[in-house]
């Protein structure tokens, strides 16, 4: 038997994976940091999965001028209710590349350190993490106590990825009018 032949030069080859990723916000400061991800993602071609909670909305009305809250369903495919506890992104059988929570509050990584599954961001988190895929966690809030040090050893040693920003702005205590681009 002859051994198989490759494929033309001019074959089709199939489209690549379109990479798809939740992004998760929530109400810690630096809301700016989860719009320029999205912003970034969309731009990427990536299919996102946006979540937002209450305080996240709240954050963003109230420290990114000229923006709001709705304007962000703009640059998701995709965005989920929060209490949406059946949304496709709450199963392990839904693939997804990973997650970021950004920026991500110390309420909400306590809860995804202790398996408090109790929104729809603490459960995809929790999904991620059993189902092996990359969890990212923007830690934006100083200074930090000692349970938030144990909160983050937790989830790094449960296999997410704890990503304080440290914008060399952010020393200077300004933003040099970009507000943590």
């Amino acid at each position: 038997m002859a051994p198989p032949r490759p494929a033309p030069k001019n074959a089709i080859k199939p489209p690549p994976h379109r990479k798809r990723i939740i992004v998760a916000m929530t109400g810690a400061s630096g809301a700016i940091l989860g719009v320029r991800v999205l912003m970034a993602l969309r731009h990427l071609n990536v299919e996102t999965h946006l979540i937002m909670s209450k305080w996240a909305r709240h954050t963003i009305d109230s420290e990114v001028i000229g923006w709001d809250s709705t304007k962000l369903h703009n640059y998701a495919q995709h965005v989920y209710d929060i209490d949406d506890m059946e949304a496709r992104i709450a199963s392990g059988s839904f693939r997804v590349d990973g997650m970021i929570v950004v920026p991500c509050s110390m309420k909400t990584l306590a809860a995804i350190y202790n398996g408090l599954c109790d929104n729809v961001i603490t459960r995809a988190a929790d999904v991620c993490l059993k189902e092996r895929r990359r969890l990212v966690l923007v830690t934006r809030e100083t200074p930090l106590s000692e349970i938030h040090l144990r909160n983050m050893l937790g989830v790094t040693r449960a296999g997410a990825v704890v990503f304080p920003p440290c914008a060399g702005v952010l020393h200077r205590g300004d933003f040099g009018g970009r507000s943590g681009e």
